[in-house]
Formats: C-alpha cells, sequence, structure tokens
C-alpha cells in the first residue's frame, strides 16, 4: 500500500470524516438499441411518448434514431441509482408496442448503412446541429460503429472530501491551491489510475466476445468464425473497446493528455481547431447539405473516444471543454462498460458497489504523472485484455516488467480490499463492497465466472450471437412488462416526456437565424458570448 493511499485511509477513518464519503454522486447512461420482435434493428421513429430527444433529461437517443439512451439522475448510492434506470426501462416499455431493447453492446444484424436512420432532433439550430454532427459520424467512422452501446458511469466525490485532503496535505494553508485547482487536479490524478488500472474492469465485466458477421461490413479482421453469422476470439473479453470498435485514424494521433486539465483541454482544443486532409477532401457541404460540422480532426469534443473523460455540467450555449476551463473538474465518466446481457439494465448493483470501490481507490491512491512511453504501455495492457483477456497465462507488464493479469489482479484486490471497508463502515448496509470485491476476485481465481466467458458459452450453445442477444432481450422484455410502473410513476414519466415537447416547440419557434451562421457562431467559441 502507497504511503498516500494509507495516510488518507487513516484521515477518513472516523465517523465523521468517512460521511463525506455518502455526499458523492453517481448516475448512468445506458445505451441501447430498440429492435422488432424478430431482434432486427427498429425502423421506427423515436416513439413520441417518450417525449423529445432532444429536451428530455431523461429519455434520448444517442446516434441513430434506434439508439435510445436513458440517463438517471444523479443520486448518493448506486442502488437509488439502479432504481431509477429500471423505472426508465418500465416506462420505455409501455411505449414501445412490439418492440424490444436490445440486450447487449454489439449491435443486432443491422441492415445496410442507407438504412440506418440518423437520429432527428426537430427543426431547431440546435437539433439540427445534433442530427448534422451525427452525420459527419456516419462519414469518418460508418453507421455500423456508431450502433455500438454501453454504459456510462458518471461518478463524483462530495466537494467536501476535497476540501478534507486539501487541508490534510501537510501544506500551508497560505501556499494552498485554490479549491477548484485541487479538486481538478484530485480528478485528473484519478483518470491517471484509472489508465494504469482500468485493463482489471475490461476482465471483470467485459461481455462482448463475439459479434455478428455483419457489422464489420467486409473490413479486415482477426477474428475466428464461430458460426456461420458469428465471429469471436476465443479468450476475448470487450470486442466492443478492441480496435474493432471506436478505432479511427484521425484520432489516432492525439498525444497524451492525462497529466493535466490545461493538458487535456489543449488536446482537445487543438483537435476540434486542427485540419485533416481526407475530411477536407469530403468536405462540410454536399450538393448544398451539410454532412459534417467541420473538417477537422474532432467535429466537437464529445467525438474524441476515450474510456474515462472529466466532465462539468455544462450551462446554455457553453461547449464542454469551455466548462471545464472555467471552472474546473466536476466528476468523472466512465465510458468502457460493456452493457451486462444478463442484467435487464445492463448492470447489476454488484458491479456499481465494485466501480465505486475502485474509483475511489483511483482517487487515493498515489498517481505519478505518466509519460509517453508508459501511456503506450497502459494502452497496450488495455488493448490485450479486450482480446485476450482470458487467455492462460498472458502478461502485461508493469513498471518494465512482465507480470500474469492473475497475479497482478490479485494484488490490485488486495489493496483495493481497505477501501471497500471504509465504504462498507460509511454504508448502512452491512458488507456489500467487500461482498462485491469477493466475487470479482472468484472471477480472478476462475475465467469461466467472467461475463464474457458465460456469454461466449451461451453464444456456443444457440450457435449464433445474434440467436443470443434475441433470447436475453425476449426474456428482459417479458421481466419489465410483467410489471408495469404503478400510476404515479407513469404519470411523472408521461409530464416529463410532454415537458420536453413543449420545450422543443419553444425552442424551434424561439429560433433566429440561420444554420450557417449557428454553426460557425458553435465552432468559433462565441454562442456564449465570451
Amino acid at each position: 500500500m502507497s504511503n498516500q493511499l494509507s495516510r488518507r485511509l487513516a484521515l477518513l477513518d472516523d465517523d465523521e470524516r468517512r460521511s463525506v464519503l455518502g455526499e458523492g454522486l453517481r448516475g448512468i447512461e445506458r445505451e441501447t438499441l430498440r429492435v422488432d420482435p424478430r431482434g432486427n434493428l427498429a425502423a421506427t421513429m423515436h416513439p413520441v411518448a417518450l417525449g423529445s430527444a432532444l429536451t428530455n433529461p431523461q429519455i434520448t437517443t444517442d446516434y441513430a434514431e434506434a439508439l435510445l439512451e436513458f440517463i438517471t439522475p444523479a443520486e448518493n448510492d448506486i442502488g437509488t441509482t439502479l432504481n431509477q434506470l429500471d423505472a426508465i426501462h418500465r416506462f420505455a416499455y409501455q411505449h414501445m408496442g412490439d418492440e424490444m431493447l436490445w440486450s447487449e453492446s454489439m449491435p443486432c444484424e443491422l441492415p445496410a448503412e442507407e438504412d440506418i436512420e440518423i437520429a432527428y432532433y426537430g427543426t431547431s439550430n440546435i437539433g439540427t446541429l445534433k442530427n448534422v454532427y451525427r452525420r459527419g459520424l456516419a462519414l469518418r467512422y460508418g453507421k455500423a460503429m456508431q450502433c455500438i452501446a454501453g454504459i456510462h458511469y458518471n461518478y463524483s466525490l462530495a466537494e467536501k472530501f476535497w476540501q478534507l485532503l486539501s487541508a490534510n496535505e501537510g501544506i500551508p494553508e497560505e501556499r494552498r491551491r485554490p479549491l477548484r485547482d485541487f479538486q481538478s487536479e484530485g480528478y485528473i490524478a484519478t483518470i491517471r489510475n484509472f489508465r494504469r488500472y482500468s485493463w482489471l474492469l475490461m476482465y471483470l465485466f467485459g461481455a462482448s466476445p463475439a459479434l455478428s458477421k455483419s457489422f464489420l461490413r467486409g473490413r479486415r479482421h482477426d477474428l475466428e468464425t464461430l458460426s456461420g453469422d458469428t465471429l469471436y476470439l476465443p479468450y476475448a473479453t470487450s470486442l466492443r473497446m478492441s480496435d474493432l470498435g471506436y478505432q479511427n485514424a484521425a484520432q489516432s494521433g492525439l498525444t497524451p493528455h492525462e497529466n493535466s486539465l490545461e493538458s487535456y483541454v489543449t488536446t482537445l482544443m487543438d483537435a476540434v481547431n486542427r485540419p485533416y486532409a481526407p475530411y477536407q477532401e469530403l468536405g462540410t457541404k454536399k450538393d448544398g447539405e451539410w454532412i459534417q460540422l467541420s473538417t477537422n480532426v474532432l467535429q466537437i469534443e464529445n467525438e474524441y473516444y476515450s474510456t474515462i473523460r472529466p466532465k462539468r455540467v455544462i450551462r446554455t450555449g457553453e461547449r464542454p471543454v469551455q466548462a471545464l476551463c472555467r471552472r474546473g473538474v466536476q466528476y468523472i465518466e466512465v465510458r468502457c462498460l460493456d452493457v451486462d446481457p444478463f442484467e435487464p439494465v445492463g448492470i447489476s448493483v454488484e458491479t456499481g458497489r465494485f466501480l465505486d470501490t475502485f474509483l475511489l481507490f483511483c482517487a487515493l491512491d498515489d498517481s505519478p504523472l505518466i509519460d509517453a512511453i508508459e501511456s503506450q504501455v497502459h494502452a497496450r495492457n488495455f488493448a490485450d485484455t479486450v482480446k485476450e483477456g482470458r487467455k492462460p497465462g498472458l502478461m502485461l507488464t508493469r513498471g518494465g516488467e512482465e507480470v500474469t493479469l492473475q497475479d497482478w489482479a490479485r494484488e490490485l484486490m488486495d489493496r483495493i480490499r481497505p477501501v471497500a471497508a471504509l465504504l462498507d463502515e460509511q454504508h448502512n448496509e452491512a458488507g456489500v463492497h467487500a461482498a462485491s470485491l469477493a466475487v470479482q476476485e472468484a472471477k480472478v481465481a476462475n475465467p469461466a465466472l467472467t461475463p464474457s466467458a458465460r456469454v461466449l458459452e451461451q453464444v456456443r450453445a444457440l450457435g449464433s450471437s445474434a440467436a443470443f442477444g434475441l433470447r436475453q432481450s425476449e426474456l428482459h422484455a417479458a421481466y419489465f412488462r410483467e410489471s408495469p410502473l404503478m400510476p404515479a410513476e407513469e404519470a411523472m414519466f408521461a409530464e416529463m416526456a410532454a415537458v420536453s415537447l413543449a420545450e422543443q416547440a419553444r425552442i424551434e419557434q424561439a429560433d433566429t437565424g440561420n444554420f450557417d451562421d449557428f454553426v460557425a457562431a458553435y465552432n468559433s467559441s462565441t454562442l456564449c458570448g465570451e
């Protein structure tokens, strides 16, 4: 255990100080495709009863019109968060007819590219901007890749937590950094540790070892054939997070930026403003119609595909990096989690308990700066785990030496254990974090217990990745339909949907100026008047 981890654990180990751990927040964004009863991508528009995809705070769409995104409010406990997520699912199922929500991260059998409908957000300038951004994603990455679904885990620690750490770092008060800066640097340090150890999450929670052959659209690959319509890798944990998923030549050149918030912001702003020749050849318009927002490496900051992001809630007209520059980091967004096809809402409370423990460990432990070579090592450990994580004797690189994944995982679990104990002392339910840790340790000892191994076993038994996805989708649909929302809950979601539709209409009616000027203002960051 590092000296810093020991010191911070001791600092938090009394009732009053430990209570600040219960004041942090977590929220979930779950993406899921709408499919028809045969497991094909739904060809229908976003159900109007779910409200406006532009303005509903809890139900929207991601890339495709059929790719729903459910967003929970921020809560102090993951159990409450998952109850919220469950309710959103039940409301959606009451207004989807015979359609279902796809149970896996990798898509169902997809139609031709031209038949995948890009998400529509109405006629306002901001709604059109969101649609054109997605047109650009189609050009740059293809529509199939944009139909991949995931779980995003938003996590924050209370401001009091950062105040407590700042006051006990042994630095005289007159020499301490402003709390905003200390907190931002604390989150960036957390992200560095996440980079070091996130391979462990892919081993424990990766659930996409196989995919539909149609997903690749003829691309070259190194996958093996499991059946006529299914490709896989025998020891893969998450093909979604491999080079078959979110990858792009333009983004591959982005340099490491985990060492400071300034470096992160500078890197993204450079990518948003730096032209990329292949995109310049395409232009921003074709036959007078917008096809992408810009010809730069990134159209907007959110195009950067990262396993984790520093975040700040944005204000109207504000870009994400502007919010970070002005007010610092408020929370982190973990983006590498596969949808768990064995869980109706895509993630279990047990997984959430471990994530809370893991992320707090990353925040408390010593986190040295990462140079370019070390960054490559972390990326290679992650890449090897997503493609071969269950391979017996798989070696990862730690401190310039080779170590087996299992040995390193066991050592990490031992280091994380006191953090689980600390959280359990704070929590009302005794032992839940330690119990989750024990479940993860069993997966380390026996790879057959991992979600990826369980998925692959079921895919083999059914002979098809699509058949497995359809079966799980049917099971989950029955689970939600058998127990609809109480009338008061239904009314609450219906009211939220109605308000969102009215808000979209208000935005559209209030719009002034043409779209070309709107994009120019957005790209030059002048929408917020600064």
